[in-house]
């Protein structure tokens, strides 16, 4: 369910209605989402939040930095969260500018906590917010390897650009995060003036997280949903695919009632332990006729998928064990015909373009039962590291 914050009592309260009073669309990322954070934060004017896992100081971190910095310096008030640990080797003297500037920067919890020794948690969503008014929720990190350097083109990925409701919904998000940790100088609501929109640009949006230490599985939930409701088909793209089994239940029930699944995922993993332990996988997806089809081009850390050319979801959610149960997540689910045949038409693209599919046949072929037995291996240690990283601490409502 999602959480909004209550202006009058200062609480977060549920609900789970989509909010109608949006304008949508989406971003590939790249040149054209960093183009759209130097936009969005050069046109700022009471306030902005940025929370993302990686910020790196490379070139792309450093265009983002000064986007901020000019925003701070015209008395926008600029908020940074940056996991902890994906972000730990950001310098003393990159952090100590944007505090300079104004900006106020903190990190999401270190990788030990010494009182509660829970490791598991990290803050992996991606958000944009200004003036509570514009928003973007992506997938994409704040490094060289997202965006469009020189002749190299950036890992595959999505955000959602949002003028509207959700904007102020998301902007009350970050303060509330922020606010947690006890060590951080409190935020106060923020300036919340949105535009009044066309109403072609009445886009049906609402909010989902993921937080299994605060008991939030929105996310979870929405994947959940959106195998129970597809009727015809739905795709599927993920830079990590081990879903609980419960989910996999739902996949399989699915294309038993006829509904065709496409998996997009990546051929060029970053994390290759992590590509092995997918395709122990690929068998079981074989016999339950779920096309699988690898992306060539690049890394792809895309994160979003559609039914039936109606719904879509879009964020930072893996559909696996790490997202559904130790990272902090967010997207975005859009109930819009035209948006969710827009996506579908990208995916159908990429399929096509740049993607092989993995036929069970050529699977055989190409993997020796020695490889298979490693891809067997490599998925159940994954699961034990998972379970010691999370389940084996006991489940606390830690701060920040």
């Amino acid at each position: 369910m999602e959480e909004v914050k209550n202006n009058k009592k200062g609480k977060l309260q549920k609900t789970n209605e989509y909010t109608i009073h949006n304008k949508v669309k989406i971003v590939r990322g790249g040149a054209d989402f960093f183009n759209a954070i130097a936009d969005i934060a050069d046109n700022a004017k009471h306030s902005i939040h940025l929370q993302t896992y990686i910020f790196d100081d490379d070139e792309t971190g450093t265009r983002v930095a000064e986007a901020l910095i000019r925003a701070a310096k015209r008395n926008v008030i600029v908020h940074m969260l940056i996991d902890g640990y994906a972000s730990k080797n950001l310098s003393v003297a990159f952090i100590s500018r944007l505090k300079e500037a104004g900006i106020h920067f903190d990190f999401f919890r270190p990788l030990v906590l010494a009182n509660l020794f829970y490791l598991g948690r990290r803050l992996h969503h991606k958000v944009l917010v200004a003036d509570a008014s514009i928003c973007m929720v992506a997938g994409i990190n704040v490094s060289n390897r997202y965006n469009d350097i020189g002749d190299t083109k950036a890992w595959l990925d999505w955000a959602i650009y949002d003028e509207g409701e959700v904007a102020a919904q998301l902007n009350n998000i970050c303060i509330h995060i922020w606010n947690r940790s006890p060590r951080r100088k409190k935020c106060g609501i923020g300036f919340s003036a949105a535009q009044p929109l066309l109403p072609e640009e009445n886009c049906m949006v609402r909010i989902r997280r993921n937080d299994w230490v605060y008991s939030h599985t929105q996310i979870t939930r929405s994947y959940r949903e959106l195998f129970n409701k597809a009727h015809t088909h739905a795709t599927i793209m993920t830079s990590y695919f081990w879903p609980p089994q419960k989910l996999l239940n739902r996949i399989a029930a699915a294309t038993r009632r006829g509904v065709k699944i496409q998996l997009i995922l990546t051929a060029k993993a970053d994390v290759p332990f992590a590509k092995y332990s997918e395709r122990y996988l690929y068998r079981w997806l074989f016999r339950n006729n779920i096309e699988v089809y690898e992306y060539q081009k690049n890394v792809l850390h895309g994160k979003t998928a559609q039914r039936d050319n109606e719904w879509v979801t879009l964020g930072s959610y893996n559909v696996n064990n790490i997202s559904a149960f130790a990272s902090v997540e967010l997207n975005l689910d859009i109930n819009d015909t035209m948006i969710a045949t827009e996506m579908n038409n990208k995916f159908q693209a990429i399929i096509n373009e740049d993607c092989i599919r993995i036929t069970p046949a050529e699977f055989a072929t190409t993997n020796n039962y020695l490889k298979l037995f490693y891809y067997y291996l490599s998925y159940r240690t994954v699961h034990i590291i998972f379970y010691l990283f999370t389940f084996y601490f006991t489940q606390k409502r830690e701060k920040n």
